[in-house]
């Protein structure tokens, strides 16, 4: 019986290298003091965005995961206090394979990317009740008191690659293959990378992933140096 898996293969969505991660966000940090400067409106909404698209990548969730995520979601992860709050999030509308219902599973914010905290804490306690949101649940709010949909977060992105001059084939998704594709340079296990995306099957999580070659030099080394020890360095 052929299983049916969520495709991931679309060669045009590839990691963004560090350089580049770097560059969108900057570009969107960037954003709400050039609409400042040019007397336009949509400094919160440019602020809104720049806090989910490092969320998304420090947590490596999908758009309409980021969209269906609560406050009560983010708990903290009493092996990382340095995380405070943000230790943990509770995806609770995973992507559901055909005819099943949503996927739960937990993600964790991992030490190595824990610098988007700062940003989410200003967001949840100083950003956000500027929305004036009452008792909406939701983490990410509309100004008109709703829930920030998948395509609004999607826009962000886009209006972020624009402004940094990256390659218009990335989108989204890519950034979720980017944290993929950094947890397994920093040394996770396939199988943590795998329960943190929230794959059914390990085959999927490879296809995401696209390490630099710097790495793939350094896994090399660490064979040669295992299978041949010092000789290894004498080799032609």
């Amino acid at each position: 019986m052929l299983r049916t898996v969520e495709y991931e293969g679309d060669p045009r969505r590839r990691p963004l290298t560090y350089d580049e991660v770097q560059a969108l966000f900057d570009a969107a940090d960037a954003r709400p003091g050039k609409l400042r400067g040019q007397g336009r409106k949509g400094a919160l909404t440019a602020l809104r965005g720049a806090a989910v698209l490092k969320t998304s990548y420090a947590y490596g969730t999908r758009r309409t995961e980021s969209s269906k995520v609560d406050l009560v979601d983010l708990r903290r992860n009493r092996k990382a206090p340095q995380i405070r709050g943000y230790g943990s999030m509770m995806v609770r509308f995973g992507k559901a394979s055909k005819g099943a219902p949503p996927k739960r599973r937990t993600v964790l914010m991992v030490p190595e990317m824990d610098w988007p905290v700062d940003v989410l804490n200003e967001w949840v306690t100083e950003i956000r009740p500027y929305l004036s949101p009452g008792r909406h649940p939701a983490l990410w709010v509309t100004e008109r008191v709703g829930r920030l949909s998948p395509r609004s977060i999607n826009e962000a992105f886009m209006t972020a690659r624009e402004d940094a001059g990256l390659d218009e084939d990335l989108d989204l998704h890519c950034l979720r293959h980017s944290h993929i594709t950094h947890l397994t340079e920093l040394g996770y296990s396939a199988w943590f990378v795998q329960e943190q995306v929230g794959h059914s099957h390990a085959s999927t999580t490879a296809i995401c992933m696209g390490v630099s070659n710097e790495y793939r030099n350094t896994l090399l080394e660490a064979s040669m140096r295992n299978r041949l020890g010092e000789d290894w360095n004498v080799m032609p």
